[in-house]
């Protein structure tokens, strides 16, 4: 009864999530009194569905009310409050969650701000007073790509902002003393231990990440080793680390107090709670992390279930960690991480449990290893569009090392470190585990190499998702049960993905939302150009990985013909190394040569043309004569097919707009432009229209950006000449596709949930 009943509280829960607009409260009202009918008729599924439905839409409902009005958007706005979480810094900037403790009205609780090149160090706990320019939620939004919007509403964070330097930021104390605010100060105290340790930077990262859940410090290229070996999840702490915990020091206890025989409770009592202890403990080390809360809840039953001398049903259990996690937060069934650790539990107990006869350590630890890679194949697909082909065999070398040989002998150092007799030992039994990290790393390296490592796919469908489960379990199934190779079939369905390729003599154009910045990628039958790439945010964050991979591999596509770069300008270039880094040989061209040295790239001038399955591609300007600005040097690249014709521009600004049309003249005529330099003043001069005469123009430009892109002015120009404008920061990708007329459509009005912005509401 629990399972089917929390099966049904997760319906209800799912039902609501993936609704454009959240219901009101009439409707809540409604879904309560049908529930209070159906309890009265016994009908408990029905009641677990409409409650769940309730719970999610109450829940949703308060996080949404706690956002920042769009009329406070970009004022200045002092709060008070303090920092709560660890910060992640890198050279020019540190970004945190700031929780409020006094703010002007309208301000939301909990805020996610940058503060840029400080002059100060930002500690978890610490109390400040800032002068801080908020906005509300926003964040790009692309086929294949993260949703922020998502990502800050499941964090309850109601507005992002930026630390304003004048007035001054002032720190009022170096911890703001409150007992939920203990555990948050405990990490940061051991954060600050961590870092004393002379370890290289990577191993001290890897360390930083598995004793205190603290991942900032792992590198981009650590992250993508991990991502294609299928090893992130040991990268933090997972909820088998939690278990493996406590299982040692409920060992540990029952053994100590048997021998000793301390007081007259039972060792076994006792061992249970201190298991249960260290184990709420331990998941505090990672805020709470889904995976660690569900470990810690499981830990917490099985022990309860020991000191009662009560057998647990696997599945049971499982439950009630699963309805006890949505009743502490129903928003988490928006993230990843808990589809995939409640399936990962799923799948062991399904092919452990209930056998005849259990397997042993060894044939087990195989079993569990081929199951969970197996099983959570179609949900990696569905979520990353990314599998990694070599995991059974990185997991297999991995999960016991960092099992045994990293986590155990790491806590027990961090409990050394507090003791100043002996942190020398603390710090020779760091070296050891960095030691064997080093010799990970290499092993997982190397298999990161193979050519077949990891393989991206296009994002399957709900239904072909569904069917492949039943195909896992299928397969999965005890050896007493026939006909399993039908599981096969019910997997067939991954293999078949949709794209949509144009027809030969056509193309298909989509402008990316990279905030302030360009990235659009033009597709015929058989080839793709990526025209710009979009900026680079920080050593470990791009465009080029965060957008147009993702983007990239969403639509299927697995190699790159042409990489235009327009010009040098951080917000044009800056996703370029990523992007040319995962797609091997394509050609590049660029008007700054000597910035893509490394790629052999060829100068764009005006006359080169070429190809592709019938659609013309030339190059307009910048002429063999150069102008005196970078911008007005952008690449211009013209697309012809027998029914479209697009014009991408680059930055270009006034000077290069009338040498285009004293050179072209009518020929400029385009039926698409994406506007010159994002909209800007500087750009779209009505000579310049006039001659393009385009019935569409895409404007690249960020949410709120501190450029005022588009400007109004342009904006009227646009409405002069009698064309369609769209932007970016509101509708997300635009995707430009040409059937028998010309059609765009907006990723985010097609695809955008209840939490994502909608600009027809402002």
């Amino acid at each position: 009864m629990v399972v089917t009943v929390t099966l049904f509280f997760l319906a209800g829960i799912l039902s609501i999530q993936y609704l454009p607009l959240l219901p009101d409260v009439a409707w809540l009202l409604g879904l309560l009194l049908m529930a209070l009918v159906c309890a009265w008729r016994h009908l408990w599924r029905a009641v677990a569905f409409l409650v769940g439905m309730c719970w999610a839409i109450m829940v949703a409902s308060i996080q949404l009310a706690d956002r920042l009005p769009e009329r406070l958007a970009g004022q200045d706005t002092v709060v008070t409050g303090y920092v709560a979480d660890l910060p992640e810094a890198d050279a020019k900037q540190v970004r945190f969650t700031f929780k409020t403790t006094q703010a002007a009205e309208g301000v939301p609780k909990k805020l996610r701000l940058t503060w840029y090149y400080p002059n100060r160090l930002i500690k978890a706990g610490g109390y400040w007073q800032f002068t801080v320019r908020l906005k509300p939620p926003h964040g790009t939004l692309n086929p294949g790509g993260f949703d922020y919007e998502r990502w800050l509403l499941v964090e309850g964070m109601g507005a992002t902002g930026y630390v304003r330097d004048h007035p001054s930021p002032r720190l009022l104390a170096d911890a703001n003393v409150s007992l939920a605010n203990a555990l948050l100060q405990w990490r940061e105290i051991l954060s600050q231990r961590l870092q004393t340790l002379k370890l290289a930077p990577a191993d001290l990262a890897m360390i930083r990440a598995l004793t205190i859940g603290d991942g900032n410090g792992l590198s981009s290229a650590q992250w993508e080793v991990f991502r294609a070996t299928g090893t992130t999840h040991l990268m933090v702490i997972s909820g088998s680390h939690v278990g493996l915990i406590a299982a040692l020091v409920y060992l540990l206890t029952v053994k100590f107090w048997a021998r000793w025989g301390l007081l007259s409770l039972s060792p076994q009592k006792i061992a249970a709670l201190l298991a249960t202890l260290c184990a709420f403990l331990y998941a505090g080390l990672t805020g709470f992390a889904v995976p660690a809360q569900r470990a810690a809840v499981m830990v917490a039953l099985a022990m309860l279930a020991l000191c009662l001398q009560r057998n647990l049903k696997p599945f049971h259990t499982l439950s009630v960690a699963l309805l006890l996690v949505l009743l502490l937060d129903p928003l988490v069934v928006l993230l990843p991480g808990f589809w995939l650790s409640f399936f990962a539990v799923g799948l062991i107990i399904y092919v452990i449990s209930g056998r005849l006869q259990p397997p042993g350590l060894i044939y087990g630890t195989i079993k569990i290893n081929w199951a969970t890679s197996l099983g959570l194949a179609p949900l990696l697909l569905f979520c990353f569009q990314q599998l990694s082909v070599i995991a059974p065999v990185a997991n297999l070398i991995a999960v016991p090392v960092i099992s045994f040989l990293v986590v155990p002998p790491a806590l027990l150092a961090m409990l050394l470190l507090a003791l100043p007799l002996l942190r020398v030992i603390a710090h020779v039994i760091f070296g050891l585990v960095a030691w064997v990290l080093q010799g990970l790393w290499w092993v997982l390296a190397m298999l990161a190499k193979l050519p077949v490592a990891s393989l991206a796919y296009p994002q399957p469908s709900w239904w072909a998702l569904a069917f492949a489960a039943i195909g896992v379990l299928v397969l999965l199934a005890p050896k007493g049960m026939g006909s399993r190779w039908l599981g096969l079939v019910f997997c067939l369905p991954l293999a078949v993905a949709t794209t949509n390729k144009p027809a030969p003599g056509k193309f298909n154009l989509t402008l990316l939302d990279v905030g302030q910045g360009l990235a659009a990628v033009v597709q015929t039958a058989n080839h793709v150009l990526v025209y710009d790439t979009g900026a680079k945010f920080s050593e470990s964050n791009d465009a080029g990985r965060s957008i147009l991979l993702p983007y990239l591999r969403s639509q299927g596509i697995r190699q790159i013909d042409t990489v235009l770069i327009s010009h040098g300008d951080n917000d044009h270039i800056g996703g370029a190394d990523s992007l040319l880094a995962e797609f091997k040989f394509p050609r590049v061209l660029t008007s700054v040569p000597p910035l893509l040295s490394r790629y052999a790239p060829t100068t764009c001038r005006a006359g080169q043309s070429w190809l592709w399955d019938g659609v013309r591609f030339s190059i307009l300007s910048p002429a063999a004569e150069l102008l005196s600005s970078e911008n007005d040097n952008s690449c211009v690249l013209f697309i012809q097919s027998e029914v479209l014709t697009a014009l991408l521009p680059g930055d270009i600004e006034a000077s290069a707009e009338k040498v285009l049309v004293e050179k072209y003249g009518e020929k400029l005529k385009a039926d698409i432009l994406v506007a010159p330099h994002h909209g800007s003043q500087t750009s779209s001069t009505p000579t310049f229209l006039t001659a393009v005469k385009p019935s569409h123009i895409l404007i690249p430009s960020g949410y709120h950006n501190s450029f005022g892109h588009p400007h109004e002015v342009i904006l009227q120009r646009y409405q002069n000449i009698g064309g369609q404008w769209l932007t970016s920061a509101d509708e997300g990708a635009i995707a430009v596709n040409f059937d028998t007329a010309i059609t765009l459509s907006s990723w985010r009005k097609t695809t955008g949930r209840y939490w994502n912005y909608h600009p027809d509401d402002q």
